[in-house]
C-alpha cells in the first residue's frame, strides 16, 4: 500500500466529486486505481496484473478480472 499527498486542480477534483455523486458504487480509491492503471496500460506498460486491476475496477462484478 502506498500513501501520498497530491495537489489536484479544482476542476478535476470537482469532476471527481460529481462522478462519485452520480455513481455511488465508485469511491476515490477505486477511481484513482482505475485511472492510474488505465494510464499505465494506455502508455505501454505490459503487465497482466495492472491490466487486471484496471478491468477489475471497471467491471467489479466480473470475478474473472480479479487476481487469482
Amino acid at each position: 500500500m502506498v500513501s501520498f499527498h497530491a495537489e489536484v486542480p479544482e476542476v478535476l477534483l470537482a469532476s471527481m466529486r460529481d462522478f462519485m455523486a452520480q455513481h455511488p458504487n465508485w469511491d476515490q480509491y477505486r477511481l484513482f486505481q482505475a485511472a492510474l492503471a488505465g494510464f499505465l496500460v494506455q502508455n505501454g506498460l505490459n503487465s497482466r496484473g495492472v491490466t487486471r486491476c484496471y478491468l477489475a475496477n471497471l467491471f467489479p462484478a466480473q470475478a474473472g478480472f480479479r487476481s487469482p
